[in-house]
């Protein structure tokens, strides 16, 4: 604008002028100043167009955003009151008659007292256990009848209602017959096979029970309640071992569960079979509707069956399962390892295994072998023993130049013709198979027979021939008990489930490293390890035992006797319903600290001991570490391995198992030194230490 009051000026002094000065020639400099003042005014007035219009904008925009600030406010508003009903429903009302006691260690109580809440009426049996709608008795239910929420102050679980009186407790009196035993088992299909083993071996059993009682006193037992259901040989399972036991099927699981009834029943105790999903369901009193049971024949003290039998258990008392978790024992052949059997742990770390995530204490687990110290060894008997009259006839028995063949499927010869034609030059090759044209013409095979007359075989032959599998069967130790060498091939690499169809879901990965490892570990002369696909190394075992004279062997722990001993310390001693196991008792422990990525049961076994698990609680703690020599300079508790508790040895940093049911013998770490808890073991009875009986 300075420049426009200079223009007015000099326009009045152009008026006030000479005429004779030209007004063009005064004005021409402003002309272009004029034009470039009039683009620079438009310009103002444009830019203060837009300014007016942002502020019209801006102005919109507050609104809008007062309106959407309110619209939140009040949406804030209805969640937080949402939230405060939840809040007020999941609180649970108090009862004045009912006092709401802690929660802690029931993480599904309260979701339980609310499915209750919205379903009780859904199923009449719920009433009938005094269901009413009211807090005081879903409470009661979810306690007593089911286990979901803690007992109530004042309150005592009942035990589970039995339909015939609970008998008095009596001692528990070894039996002299099993006359009784008979008679349970009569009429019972599914338990044929078993019978019959049974029948032939009654002589020996009763002498066995004598033979015990002389040397223990036995006579300081209750007799147990105990429910027994085999769940491979229900029609329900699908197998059809039961079926198939008398033409050629697999009978190693029916020989344990054999002799598992016989020892009970000998022991004195009072046994329930069942072998059928409608037997199981009227020994728990299951009738109809979602309720757990109401009445059962008889309260167990201990139920023995197996992972399929567990299953169905689990399938017909539901979460009133639990009740009976820490009674019952699994029998598993071929063992279960605790990061399998630990559900969550085996789910985060891909252990996949139909039989897995039982969640079980591992000792609940029974083998036929004393192969996993994880698990308990239950053990079978080898039927070496005969009755009088059987013993009389083959005394006479004269052991010839022959070989029996240990496969009674033609499936288990292919392949092995050059294996068996070495041992041929040697010796007569005798085989029991089912189908004789799968087989070498050379074999005198005798079908499927009675066990009578296959250790009438076995008397008469020198060498019992393994083909490789079936795996850790009973045969080659009633080989062993007749004077029979076996030859046990070896497996290379070992077979596992990492890597072998047969072994593919069990939920273990133990490397089996023959056909019989347990054998293996008895050696020669009675035990010979072959390469099957090596002539001079077969040569060289026939040879040296046909230049021997192989005498009966068997250990105790496979005798009659020696089985006897056995479960009757688990029965009386094994308590997995206490907080703290007491058994084997800690005197015995043995503490071995292991090199780095070595297991507890390498060490253990280095050591001439046997690893104990139930030892691990005692050692998870620094106190009790630093008293076998072990200071750690610092520490923590974890879950994140099986190996705990373990130290390093270059930091002395101790890390201590947060799980329990992760206590393991049989893993590693190749940058920890396991701390092992170790126990000794009576001779030829692994499974008991030297202060267990």
């Amino acid at each position: 604008m300075e420049m426009f009051g200079k223009f007015v000026d000099d326009l009045l002094n152009v008026v006030e002028s000479d005429d004779n000065v030209s007004s063009v020639l005064r004005f021409k400099g402003y002309k272009e100043e004029i034009k470039a003042a009039e683009e620079k005014m438009e310009a103002e007035k444009a830019k203060g167009q837009m300014k007016d219009e942002m502020i019209k904008e801006l102005r919109a925009d507050k609104a809008q955003l007062r309106q959407e600030v309110t619209r939140l406010e009040e949406l804030l508003k209805l969640q937080l009151k949402k939230e405060e009903q939840v809040k007020a429903e999941d609180e649970i009302p108090e009862d004045k008659n009912c006092p709401l006691p802690a929660l802690d260690g029931f993480p599904q109580c309260k979701e339980k007292i609310k499915w209750m809440k919205d379903m009780w009426k859904t199923d009449p049996c719920y009433s009938s256990y005094g269901v009413n709608g009211s807090l005081c008795s879903f409470l009661i239910y979810l306690s007593e009848i089911e286990s979901w929420c803690p007992v109530l102050s004042g309150r005592v679980v009942p035990s589970v209602k039995s339909e015939t009186k609970q008998p008095v407790l009596e001692h528990a009196a070894v039996s002299r017959h099993l006359q009784g035993l008979h008679q349970n088992l009569h009429n019972k299909t599914e338990f044929r096979w078993i019978q019959q083993r049974i029948k032939s071996m009654e002589e020996i059993w009763v002498e066995a029970g004598n033979s015990l009682s002389s040397k223990y006193n036995l006579a300081e037992r209750t007799a147990k309640q105990i429910f027994v259901h085999p769940g491979v040989i229900t029609k329900e399972a699908g197998l059809k071992i039961a079926e198939n036991a008398f033409s050629g099927g697999p009978l190693g699981e029916l020989v344990q569960w054999s002799d598992l009834i016989s020892a009970l029943h000998v022991l004195g105790h009072h046994l329930h079979l069942s072998a059928s999903m409608p037997s199981l369901r009227r020994f728990f009193g299951i009738q109809t509707g979602g309720c757990p049971s109401r009445h059962s024949i008889v309260e167990p003290d201990l139920i023995y069956t197996d992972i399929i039998g567990l299953r169905q258990i689990q399938s017909v008392l539901k979460a009133s399962w639990i009740k009976y978790k820490c009674r019952i024992r699994v029998l598993d052949s071929f063992g279960t390892e605790p990061d399998f059997n630990h559900a969550a742990w085996a789910k985060k770390h891909n252990l996949k295994s139909p039989f897995g995530g039982l969640d079980l204490f591992p000792m609940q687990f029974y083998t036929m072998f004393p192969h996993t110290p994880d698990n308990t060894f239950l053990g079978f008997v080898v039927q070496h023993q005969l009755s009088t009259e059987e013993s009389e006839k083959l005394k006479a028995t004269e052991r010839k130049n022959q070989a029996l063949v240990y496969g009674k499927s033609a499936t288990f010869w292919q392949g092995k013709e050059s294996y068996l034609d070495v041992i041929h030059k040697y010796l007569d090759i005798h085989g029991t198979v089912d189908n004789s044209t799968l087989i070498p013409r050379y074999v005198t095979n005798h079908g499927i027979i009675k066990g009578t007359e296959v250790q009438s075989l076995l008397r008469q032959s020198k060498v019992f021939v393994g083909l490789s599998f079936p795996y850790e069967g009973p045969a080659p130790l009633e080989a062993l008990a007749n004077g029979c060498a076996f030859l046990n091939p070896k497996l290379k690499p070992p077979h596992s489930s990492l890597n072998t169809a047969f072994f593919k879901g069990k939920p273990n990965i133990r490397e089996v490293t023959s056909q019989h490892p347990y054998a293996e570990e008895i050696g020669e002369p009675y035990v010979w390890m072959v390469d099957m696909d090596n002539q001079t190394d077969v040569e060289r075992a026939i040879t040296a035992i046909l230049n021997l004279t192989i005498k009966p062997y068997l250990p105790y722990e496979f005798t009659c006797e020696g089985m006897l001993q056995r479960l009757n310390a688990l029965i009386e001693k094994q308590d997995f319903c206490s907080p703290t196991m007491s058994w084997p008792p800690l005197s015995a422990l043995q503490v071995v600290r292991a090199e780095a990525g070595t297991s507890c049961k390498q060490a253990c076994r280095q050591a001439g001991l046997i690893c104990q698990p139930t030892f691990f609680a005692y050692l998870n703690n620094a106190h009790n570490l630093a008293s076998h020599n072990i200071a750690c300079q610092t520490s923590e508790f974890s879950d994140r391995q099986v190996v705990f508790p373990a130290y390093n040895s270059t930091s002395n940093h101790c890390l201590f198992q947060l799980d329990p049911l992760l206590y393991s013998c049989v893993r590693s770490d190749p940058s920890l030194c396991r701390v092992c808890p170790c126990r000794d073991y009576l001779k030829d009875q692994v499974a008991l230490c030297k202060a267990c009986i």
